[in-house]
């Protein structure tokens, strides 16, 4: 957990510089646009898709920065999340959240002096939220989350749910998400990134689906605070029969386009497609139809050697669990056809030229993986100066 707080602090505190062969200038944005699939084979059986926007920056996610620092300044506070996921915890059924993840303080020896405990600082900050939400949501329970098989299957920080997180929980009516993501995305996107399109686009685009569900979190750093506003839709019972993947069938796309925020430099890390695939036997990626970018190892990491093409970087591209990364390098879209694998295949091939034609496992549909600071993680270990 250190580790991931480190590196996502990073993003928030410096911009990366550095040269390459093609005389490129790379630079790394506060601002972060990621997909995510999450095939589960092993567990839950779904697939879940989603479109996460985050940022170290108030001024990108505008949260008022008392509120921010008041948070980051409490010790005890992991993480602030605002959710219409169903049944955000054990209990709650057709009703939002607004969820305050507390550390437990090793004083509280018993159930009823963690609750005390924990709801004293919930409710330190409970009016700020909902005012900052426009929401009015009331104290419904305190509740401490048991188990956590999804969060480690995936390698979450556990800050949002897993074994041994408290969680005030405060509740409101139930809002459709195309309302609740148009609300909230007005409220805390400026003007300037709701209609530079990207990823943005396809999230708004989704919460029209009537499975879709929003997720909004404050996770407090050291220096600042990851924030991150989370569109995702489950695929019930699907998983199994995925054999050959195409990553935008499930974001309801056809082409996946990045931001022109990023237009005025070479931000090549800041749109990032990421696919993980958890199997209960070891398969492997094959047939892929698109590039696979050449890579390094460093420190463990697979680190792409040439950052201004776009393709794949799977690590491990084998095993009960894989995980696809892909860059866009110098390109500002890809087509869906370019994205398209396959798992159990002889072997992994790409060809050069491509054509263009409720358990408790899922309380927090929100999944903060180590893949989410991919951008960080590449360029501390691969492109830094």
């Amino acid at each position: 957990m250190q580790k991931i707080a480190v590196l996502l602090g990073l993003i928030g505190v410096l911009v990366f510089t550095t040269n390459y062969a093609y005389s490129q200038e790379m630079s790394l944005a506060t601002f972060q646009e990621t997909a995510q699939v999450i095939i589960d084979k092993s567990i839950s059986q779904n697939v879940t898709a989603s479109i996460a926007l985050q940022s170290t920056s108030i001024q990108e996610i505008k949260i008022p920065a008392e509120l921010e620092q008041k948070i980051r300044e409490n010790d005890r506070i992991t993480a602030i999340v605002l959710t219409n996921q169903n049944q955000c915890i054990l209990g709650v059924y057709d009703e939002s959240c607004i969820i305050i993840n507390v550390a437990r303080d090793p004083a509280d020896k018993d159930f009823s002096a963690i609750q005390n405990s924990t709801k004293k600082i919930a409710e330190l900050f409970i009016d700020e939220v909902n005012q900052t939400f426009d929401t009015n949501a009331k104290f419904h329970s305190i509740f401490i989350q048991s188990n956590d098989e999804l969060g480690r299957a995936l390698e979450t920080s556990g800050t949002i749910s897993g074994r041994g997180t408290i969680s005030a929980v405060y509740t409101m009516p139930m809002e459709d998400t195309e309302s609740m993501y148009e609300k909230i995305s007005a409220l805390l996107l400026p003007k300037v990134i709701r209609e530079s399109g990207g990823f943005y686009d396809i999230a708004k685009n989704l919460s029209k689906e009537e499975k879709s569900k929003m997720t909004f979190s404050i996770i407090p750093l050291e220096n600042k605070s990851l924030l991150q506003l989370k569109l995702s839709i489950d695929y019930p019972n699907m998983a199994s029969s995925v054999k050959e993947i195409n990553p935008l069938e499930f974001l309801k796309a056809d082409e996946l386009k990045r931001s022109d925020y990023f237009s005025t430099g070479f931000y090549p890390l800041n749109s990032i497609l990421q696919v993980v695939i958890l199997s209960p036997e070891s398969t492997n990626v094959s047939d892929v139809r698109g590039n696979i970018i050449p890579t390094q190892i460093t420190d463990g990491e697979k680190i792409p050697k040439e950052i201004t093409k776009e393709g794949w970087i799977f690590d491990p591209e084998q095993g009960k669990k894989i995980q696809g990364k892909y860059i866009f390098g110098e390109r500002t879209s890809i087509n869906k056809d370019e994205l398209v694998f396959s798992l159990g295949g002889s072997e992994l091939v790409a060809p050069k030229n491509i054509g263009t034609s409720f358990d408790e496992s899922s309380i927090i549909v929100i999944i903060i993986t180590v893949v989410a600071i991919a951008a960080a993680v590449f360029y501390l270990k691969g492109y830094k100066k």
